[in-house]
């Protein structure tokens, strides 16, 4: 378990298209094997500490004649940021994919001391 002893919660969330890559031919959509989509995200303000995130997919555009696999899932959380990681596999074929993230995390308070 996560506890915050903040005051100060922040939280802040986004919902990227991850690739498009059925107009372009690009490899979720042509290739075979393992494949990997790395996105980097970047906060809008650093939390004080990392923060809890969490990923799911909000819009998923597969092709039917083919196994749907995937993986999903936030890598090297900071206080700044985040990979954003979509990967698949086999003959999975993926036109596109748009993925929603929330981090939750303790933010610095204009009351706080900064010791230097």
């Amino acid at each position: 378990m996560k506890r915050f002893l903040a005051h100060s919660l922040g939280i802040e969330q986004g919902s990227p298209v991850l690739f498009s890559d059925f107009a372009d031919g690009g490899a979720m959509w042509t290739g075979n094997g393992p494949r990997e989509s790395r996105h980097v995200v970047t906060f809008s303000e650093a939390f004080v500490g990392v923060p809890v995130v969490t990923v799911s997919i909000s819009m998923w555009d597969m092709d039917r004649a083919t196994n749907s696999r995937v993986d999903i899932t936030s890598e090297e959380v900071t206080a700044e940021g985040f990979h954003l990681v979509f990967r698949t596999w086999g003959d999975t074929r993926v036109a596109r994919i748009r993925a929603d993230w929330t981090a939750i995390g303790s933010l610095r308070d204009a009351d706080d001391w900064v010791l230097d």
